[in-house]
């Protein structure tokens, strides 16, 4: 178990790749933001990547550990300490029982991933561990972890030293500018070109009012097609306005001029119309955004973000860890030589032909003196 001393800002449980399947029944798939950063925590500490462990969002908690425990910690840099001490981020680590993991806020990224050897061991809701704290459901007792909770944790395993290689870490922005990926549609056909160039062209500034259900952006104002303004009444008023329909997970759901990108946590249908939509490949940049920075958006090809997602796949698998480096004098020191023949010594024998030796070398020696009569 661990025990939450301090529960930081709304530390979640989350599972990837989430709620799957229940979009029909109102419930989102929830799961981490950042996946890529979440997966590879697992990964560090022998898990399946679908084990659960903990989004810590913009400040991090503070943990007491009640045995030992072999943990990782991935995403945003919040400055982690076991007892007072920093501790290195995307690689394994070893924690006593009564150490005190203690995490500050994001100094690079907003969301910071935590992984358990052997996972948390929550409550299942529709298959998944993911909180989705709107509704209460998922997680413990469906809601963000409280200060005093002991959370259940599956059996620690035993693993040798992890390390995720340097240059297959993700590249948080340093300077509150990201470029987003976006797919065209579903109702790209709604906005003219003259709203297409806007937005594409355009720094989209994300708003406080974002959360894990959708991310409100500032920006330019958008124009819209004759489909928008010259509709029947039943879509409604405004040019945004659709007849409800489904929404695609990363839609960027354009409320009136408000562009709100739907995440993890955000609705399945409304009757808003969502020109792009953000592939999941491009998500784990959403989980590191903070408010105020800035987004720039590059179209790409449905194709395109399918590979995107192939590639993202790769990487959160051992395929991204740090090969052991191997001690070239330990190997000389270990190294076996093949044996291509086996000889029987027969000591008894070589003492014998020894001393016969020496006794034929001892006659020579005498019979080679030389006396001298005076």
């Amino acid at each position: 178990m661990i025990e939450v001393i301090k529960n930081g800002l709304e530390t979640s449980v989350q599972d990837y790749p989430g709620r799957i399947g229940s979009l029909n029944q109102g419930f989102p798939i929830s799961g981490p933001i950042d996946n890529w950063s979440f997966r590879l925590a697992n990964i560090l500490v022998g898990n399946k990547t679908e084990e659960a462990g903990l989004e810590c969002q913009f400040t991090g908690p503070t943990l007491k550990f009640i045995k030992d425990r072999i943990i990782a910690i991935t995403g945003a840099d919040m400055n982690p300490k076991i007892d007072g001490s920093p501790v290195p981020m995307w690689e394994n680590i070893y924690v006593k029982a009564n150490q005190i993991l203690e995490m500050e806020f994001a100094k690079i990224g907003a969301r910071s991933y935590i992984a358990f050897s052997g996972g948390v061991q929550t409550n299942q809701w529709l298959n998944s561990r993911s909180t989705f704290h709107k509704a209460g459901v998922g997680g413990v007792n469906g809601k963000a972890i409280q200060i005093g909770q002991k959370i259940q944790l599956g059996d620690n395993k035993l693993i040798e030293h992890r390390k995720i290689k340097e240059d297959l870490i993700p590249l948080m922005s340093i300077n509150k500018e990201w470029e987003i990926e976006v797919v065209k549609g579903p109702n790209d056909d709604w906005i003219d070109e003259e709203g297409h160039k806007k937005f594409l062209n355009s720094k989209w500034k994300l708003q406080s009012k974002s959360d894990r259900t959708g991310y409100r952006l500032e920006g330019p104002k958008w124009t819209f097609t004759k489909k928008a303004t010259e509709k029947s009444f039943e879509h409604g008023s405004e040019p945004s306005n659709i007849i409800d329909q489904g929404y695609p997970l990363g839609g960027i759901n354009l409320a009136g001029q408000t562009p709100i990108i739907l995440v993890n946590d955000g609705p399945s249908m409304g009757g808003f119309i969502n020109p792009y939509t953000v592939p999941t490949a491009a998500f784990w940049k959403l989980g590191q955004a903070k408010p105020g920075d800035y987004f720039y958006f590059k179209e790409i090809s449905i194709v395109k973000a399918q590979d995107l997602r192939i590639k993202l796949n790769k990487l959160c698998s051992e395929f991204s860890l740090e090969k052991k480096s191997i001690n070239k004098k330990m190997m000389k020191s270990h190294q076996m030589n093949t044996i291509k023949e086996i000889k029987i010594r027969d000591f008894d024998k070589e003492k014998y032909q020894e001393r016969k030796k020496s006794k034929i070398k001892d006659k020579n020696n005498y019979e080679k003196i030389k006396v001298k009569f005076y």
